[in-house]
């Protein structure tokens, strides 16, 4: 890049974070990670410069931004597991909205107008139709779905009043890791599926939970999108050119375009570990949609994104060899 940018990632220190930190500094951005630890790894931020320091902190973040000066922001701090949502829904409002407001707050202040939002296939909520487009009415059945539309809400309202400019970016499920095993994906707990999987292939775990068998769908288990996240740090990339081409605000669908069911992610990792893995059923979880699958055709014809590693087995293959790198 000729004209070096810098973007301040907002929980770049968590998994989705520290790949687009990983991807930005390869692509030439000098790249500025803002994360409060909480649930991110120092390890994982490998690449340009670390403030420790927490979005309610508008002191820190107004400090940050008038020393860094960025040309835009990237957003991923957020709490994501749906079922604590509904158990904790105030620690969802609370960090993915409140805390939101004041990093948007703090922008308007230092005048830093581009932003790309980390949203979620989880405001579409139960889907009327498969794939789900971005047309598609959004009505998130969970706490952290509906705390992710707040901020869209949010996000359309300032751009109309005050000239911020964004794209929110609506994930079907992240999975997989860096392919030369710098990172990967770290939750504790984790909640994730592929990552449990694997914790169960390595012997860290006796068995997989299965939360419904019942459901209207193939095999009776829930179907999901799966992308690698290296794919979603390319997206993230693409729609920040777009903005800084002229491109208008607006939100787009990241996925394949293809669901898997939870027994076929099973098998698959069967197949790619060479380990049996056992498998307990158990009862629906609250919050969870039958199917969420992904059109993203607008990502292809406006941003020129396509997933580079569509297959699930490669997919999780990446998974794999993080996997056994950290635990085999």
């Amino acid at each position: 890049m000729s004209d070096r940018k810098t973007i301040l990632i907002a929980g770049g220190a968590g998994y989705i974070g520290s790949h687009l930190n990983r991807t930005a500094h390869e692509r030439g951005y000098h790249t500025v990670v803002y994360d409060n630890l909480v649930s991110g790894h120092k390890s994982a931020v490998q690449w340009g410069d670390f403030v420790l320091g927490d979005l309610a902190d508008a002191g820190q973040l107004r400090l940050t931004l008038r020393h860094f000066r960025p040309d835009a922001v990237m957003h991923f701090a957020a709490h994501f597991c749906v079922g604590e949502s509904v158990d904790d829904p105030e620690k969802y409002y609370l960090n993915n909205v409140a805390a939101t407001l004041n990093l948007l707050r703090t922008m308007r202040e230092e005048a830093c107008r581009h932003f790309i939002f980390s949203s979620t296939c989880a405001t579409y909520g139960i889907p009327r139709r498969i794939p789900i487009v971005e047309e598609h009415p959004q009505a998130p059945v969970n706490p952290y779905g509906r705390s992710k539309l707040m901020v869209e809400t949010v996000l359309a309202d300032y751009a109309a009043a005050y000239g911020l400019r964004y794209v929110n970016l609506r994930y079907f499920n992240a999975a997989g890791a860096d392919v030369l095993t710098r990172i990967g994906e770290d939750h504790s707990p984790e909640t994730h599926l592929i990552p449990l999987v694997l914790d169960a292939a390595a012997g860290r775990r006796p068995h997989v939970s299965i939360f419904g068998t019942d459901y209207d769908t193939p095999d009776g288990t829930c179907v999901r999108d799966y992308i690698h996240v290296d794919d979603i740090a390319r997206a993230h990339l693409l729609a920040l050119e777009y903005l800084f081409e002229g491109g208008e605000s607006g939100s787009f669908n990241l996925g394949n375009g293809r669901g898997y069911s939870v027994k076929q992610v099973i098998d698959c990792a069967r197949s790619v570990t060479g380990r049996e893995i056992a498998v307990i059923k158990g009862p629906r979880r609250a919050g969870d949609s039958p199917a969420l699958v992904g059109g993203t055709e607008p990502a292809a014809r406006i941003l020129g994104w396509r997933p580079e590693t569509p297959r699930l087995e490669d997919i999780i293959g990446t998974a794999w060899a993080w996997h056994k790198k950290r635990f085999c």
